[in-house]
């Protein structure tokens, strides 16, 4: 197969191209390369997204299959008329469904996000990164000869550019020194996770098959308690003590959700965030999507940031945890 990988440097895109190669394929990786360089093996052509494609780039007929993992409506809109040719698989988001409250939602049963079709700064307007994705997949689903749009939720394991996943690893490998652990909500609060491996498989699968469709892709709804003792187990963090703190004594102590600074990783507002962690992992896996145990995860991705002193880790500090821990101390 001829496969473009609009990207090709970095985490979910890289792992893509990396694979693809490991398979046999002809890939071509197109980006700037400023942050990272893109697999052994893949054809590297510089491009500034933000700018007109090069022609080197070739067109659509150049490949029988494209994956892009962009958000801005402007870059998916030039790649799609000069490369529409091809069948294309879009990653999305799970950000694009309007409703993230109820658990249990699919592509067919959750309702989209408004599109927003001018590009948008997300680190100024976090908010506009859902309705942006929407109007790139529309603008794919319009423009290509087929196309496959996939959703994923948390992407996890090496690489990990957000920190948040990445937050857990790191703490539970310092339990030895810290064992009083600060757990976020309620421990039955449902969560899911995807390693970045098994979801870059997954595309590639799709971009092999060239079968049209919508999908999630997201690992096994599963209850946080759960998953933090499977992230404990590989880091040999087993001997943690975790201590829950209820999301009102959270927010008291002014600690934000989901990532960023003073900020707990997973954890969510309860029940207005209900579904964002909690789709419907069985059509997915009916699909094809293979997940492996989230301990081989954690374990993957403490080898990666002992490896990578650069790698980012989102969250509490140690000495704000420290600090929340004992401004709860007490409450029932």
């Amino acid at each position: 197969m001829r496969l473009l990988v609009l990207g090709g440097s970095v985490f979910l895109s890289r792992a893509v191209a990396e694979l693809a190669v490991e398979r046999g394929h002809d890939v071509t990786c197109a980006c700037r390369g400023a942050s990272g360089s893109v697999p052994e093996g893949a054809r590297h052509v510089p491009v500034d997204r933000a700018e007109a494609l090069p022609e080197a780039i070739g067109t659509g007929s150049s490949y029988d299959a494209v994956v892009d993992v962009a958000r801005q409506p402007s870059w998916v809109r030039r790649a799609v008329e000069r490369l529409g040719e091809s069948h294309w698989v879009f990653v999305s988001t799970v950000n694009v469904y309007a409703d993230e409250s109820t658990p249990g939602g699919t592509p067919g049963s959750l309702p989209l996000r408004e599109p927003r079709w001018e590009d948008a700064d997300v680190s100024v307007d976090p908010e506009a990164y859902g309705p942006m994705k929407v109007a790139c997949e529309s603008l794919v689903r319009a423009g290509a000869r087929s196309s496959t749009v996939v959703r994923p939720g948390l992407i996890a394991g090496p690489g990990d550019p957000s920190g948040r996943f990445t937050y857990w690893v790191s703490r539970f490998a310092d339990a030895a020194a810290r064992p009083r652990v600060l757990a976020p909500g309620d421990p039955e609060d449902v969560v899911q996770a995807l390693d970045v491996r098994d979801l870059a498989a997954w595309v590639v699968d799709l971009a092999e098959d060239r079968a049209p469709g919508v999908h999630d892709a997201v690992g096994p709804a599963t209850p946080i308690r759960d998953l933090l003792a499977a992230v404990a187990r590989g880091c040999g963090g087993d001997g943690a003590a975790l201590t829950w703190v209820p999301q009102e004594a959270l927010a008291g102590q002014g600690v934000e959700p989901w990532s960023g600074p003073r900020s707990v990783p997973l954890w969510l507002p309860r029940p207005q965030y209900d579904g964002l962690l909690a789709h419907d992992a069985g059509p997915p896996a009916a699909a094809g999507l293979g997940t492996r145990p989230v301990e081989e995860t954690a374990s993957d991705t403490l080898a990666w940031l002992h490896a990578t002193p650069s790698a980012a880790v989102t969250g509490l500090t140690r000495a704000e945890e420290a600090e929340v821990l004992a401004a709860v101390a007490g409450r029932p």
